[in-house]
This record gives structure tokens, sequence and C-alpha cells, in this order.
């Protein structure tokens, strides 16, 4: 049974169906059968229309273990995917570059498809590259990914948080010149506060939460939050269990110290070698002694009220990481769970305009801003 309440059109700042689609069917679109449902991920056609999707930043992810030469390559892999994927479903899809051109394909009835980097890795240290990359379309780059670039340190990176070098502060400016979107989720502190020294434009977390909520090195201080009015950014929260309910993120920290003292990969992302028949075995045993809580749709609420009391409604966005996490709270079918996410914070007492903004006009608004600040080519 759905709510008979309409909502605005759902911008999600970040689903990894591009890197999904890449590890689980081979870039084959046709095989992956978006348009009748597919179990085996969190995205497809039927749950984006009871979603209520109407623009997705479709990221352009590889891992930041990647050499840089390869990380270029796999990212170009990754553009060329989302532009299969519009073209397999014209009906379904249009790629959009501009806030207008969303507009639009939201008034046609499609879900209007923009792509963001993630991680700077992508550019291989090249602003070239980085102009190259927003030639094709791509809207947003995250300055990091889980590990540290020698311009940008990340959140979950080895080693000492330096901010941002010289260089990295030129990458933020180039940034602004093309009118792409600095995205600040994944990496540190300081490079949050460097970043907001230096952008002309508005910045985002494309999928990132309150850290004063769930304290995981991925979310966002309450001191960076503060800035975000003044800047005019956008914190677009996340669902992924472990940054959005502290008993997650305990037991994701315990399982990762385990597989570790097992011998065991890490990565969720990272192509996995062949595990140790043993090894693999006492993990299984030590899961089954520590199963894992779970997240709920009322742990993603209490980020987004905390947000909202931090930055104001006009500040906020979703960001739902889906097909980019293994699991999801409780509640949330894929793409699907806006609709009782949103359902729920009716009832908590989220007034339409305030409703409105965070499915849509904030979105909307960040990319229009960084459209009109950028600049020619000097």
């Amino acid at each position: 049974m759905h709510s008979e309440r309409v909502y605005a059109p759902v911008v999600d700042g970040h689903n990894d169906l591009p890197w999904a689609l890449r590890q689980d069917f081979g870039y084959d679109i046709s095989a992956a059968g978006l348009d009748v449902g597919q179990p085996r991920l969190h995205t497809d056609i039927p749950r984006l229309g009871r979603g209520g999707v109407g623009a997705q930043f479709w990221s352009v992810f590889v891992p930041s273990t990647l050499t840089p030469e390869q990380s270029v390559v796999a990212t170009l892999e990754q553009i060329d995917c989302v532009h299969r994927l519009v073209a397999a479903y014209p009906e379904t899809f249009e790629f959009t570059r501009t806030a207008a051109e969303v507009r639009a394909a939201v008034e046609r009835g499609r879900i209007a498809s923009l792509m963001g980097m993630e991680g700077g890795h992508s550019i291989a240290g090249s602003l070239a590259v980085l102009r190259a990359m927003a030639e094709l379309g791509v809207r947003y780059m995250t300055l990091t990914h889980n590990d540290s670039l020698p311009w940008a340190s990340s959140a979950t990176g080895e080693g000492e948080d330096t901010g941002l070098s010289d260089f990295g502060r030129s990458v933020v400016v180039e940034m602004n010149r093309l009118g792409m979107i600095v995205d600040l989720s994944h990496v540190s502190e300081r490079t949050m506060h460097d970043a907001l020294d230096t952008t002309r434009a508005p910045v985002m977390f494309s999928h990132s939460s309150c850290r004063s909520v769930c304290g995981h090195a991925r979310n966002v201080p309450d001191a960076v939050l503060e800035r975000l009015p003044d800047n005019g950014g956008l914190l677009m929260v996340t669902f992924v269990p472990k940054f959005v309910s502290e008993a997650c993120r305990e037991h994701a920290e315990a399982v990762q110290a385990k597989r570790l003292e097992l011998g065991l990969p890490v990565g969720f992302h990272d192509v996995a070698p062949l595990e140790d028949p043993t090894a693999a075995e006492a993990f299984t045993v030590w899961l089954r002694e520590h199963p894992a809580p779970k997240a709920s749709i009322a742990d993603v609420v209490r980020h987004l009220e905390h947000a909202r009391d931090v930055v104001g409604p006009r500040h906020l966005g979703l960001g739902g990481d889906f097909d980019g996490v293994p699991e999801l709270p409780e509640g949330m079918d894929g793409v699907a769970g806006y609709r009782p996410l949103l359902d729920a914070l009716a009832e908590r007492g989220w007034s339409r305009d305030e409703l409105d903004a965070l499915c849509f006009e904030n979105a909307l608004r960040v990319l229009e801003a960084t459209e009109e600040a950028a600049s020619p080519l000097a």
C-alpha cells in the first residue's frame, strides 16, 4: 500500500548503478533487465517510479586503489555506461547538464540523468582531464574517495589531515570556472574547510550524514554544516546504515577488524581476491555469533531533523548511495525507499514547502548557482 501523498520529484545526489552494472553484468545493460525489475540491484525502472525519482546524479565511480592511468580509463568507461543507459531507455531517462534541462526533462516525464565523479583520482592530477570530463557532461566531482590524494586529504585516508594543497585549491577554482559542483563527501574535515575557504560557488555533500548524530568519519561535523548557509551549499543526507546508526557503525568497525585479523579482504567496491576457505569459515562463524544490527528509516529521519536544525530547510537534499552499499535501512526497498521516508517526515510535521525544497528545489538552486559562477577559459 503506497502513500496517497504527492511529493515533488526527488533529485538524488548519488547512485552507484553504473559500477554495479560493471561488476554484476559486465556493462551489458540489456542483461540487467532494469525495465522489468532487478532484485540483485537497488535500482531499476519500476522502483525509480515508485520512489518518485525525477533526477539522478549517476556516480561514475572507480576505486581509488587503481593507478592514475587506470582511473581515467575506468572513469571514461563509467561515463560511457551512463550514456548507453540513457540511450537504452529513452522513454525513461534523459541526459541533462543544466538545471533548465533537468526541469524540462521532468516536465516531459523523464528521469533527468546527470553525472558525478566520485574521487579526484579520476583526473590523475591533470586539470586538462578535469576539463575533458566536464565536456563529457560530468557535473560534480567528489574531491577524494576513501584514500587521500597528494592534493587532498580523505576522511578515511591514512596519515595526517593536511587538507588541500595549492594544487587542490587550483582544482576547486577550476571546477568553479567550469560550472562543476565541488562535492565534499568523503573528504577530511580540514579539506572541507579549505574548500569552503576557496570556492566562490556553492558546495555539496552528495551522500553524507551528520557526525554529531553518528560518529562515522564520513559524516559532516556541525562546525562545517554551520558554514553551508553562507556558502549556499547543500547536505544530501545518505542512508548508509553505518553512517546513520551508531550500532551499525560499531558493528562495521568490528567486522573490519575481524576480517583484517583473519587476512580477508575488506573493500566492498574492489574485486575481491580468492579468500582462504578456513578464514572465510571462521568469519562466518564469528558473524553468526555477532549478527549485524539494522538501521531504520527513523535513523535517517534523525539526521535530517538535526541537519534542518543546524543549516535550515533550504540546504538539505537526499543522496541515497544506492547500489554503493551492501545493506539498506529496514523499510527501504532500494530507490523505492524515498516514498516511506518522505511519509515519515510528513507525519512528523515537515511542511509541503520543506519537503519540496528537500526533494527538488534545493538541488536545482545549487546547480543554477554553480552554472552562474562559471566563466570562459582565459
